[in-house]
């Protein structure tokens, strides 16, 4: 992460814009301190990781929710040769006139709910 002589060297606005405005944290004591703004920056690291052994924030879904999201998946079913074909034409920006567009645009945003739940449910099994 940063050094603290890294960050010594850097003006009071410097250090608050790289709190507040690049990782939006706060100032550990006096906002006029920059050693309240180094302090955070050092240390911020360490109670994020702290918090996720402690379960607080953002954490992993327990087992039923992951397997509701496998049953949504299966439920999707998959796409047929024609589907896939549409798919292909559309991903490669090519658009049907409508009515028939907005079957197309269903279809696509389909296709990548079920990417991303894919992707999503690949991603947890390596938690």
């Amino acid at each position: 992460m940063f050094t603290r002589t890294e960050l010594e060297v850097k003006s009071l606005r410097a250090l608050r814009d790289l709190c507040l405005i690049q990782y939006g944290i706060q100032a550990i004591g006096n906002p006029a301190d920059k050693a309240s703004y180094i302090n955070a920056l050092l240390t911020f690291p360490v109670v994020a990781c702290k918090q996720v052994s402690e379960n607080k924030g953002l954490k992993s879904p327990m087992l039923s929710q992951v397997e509701a999201l496998e049953a949504t998946l299966e439920a999707m079913g998959t796409p047929t040769p024609e589907q896939s074909a549409l798919l292909k034409v559309t991903m490669e920006g090519r658009k049907l006139e409508y009515p028939a567009r907005y079957s197309q645009e269903k279809l696509f945003g389909l296709y990548r709910v079920k990417w991303h739940l894919d992707t999503a449910l690949e991603i947890l099994g390596m938690l």
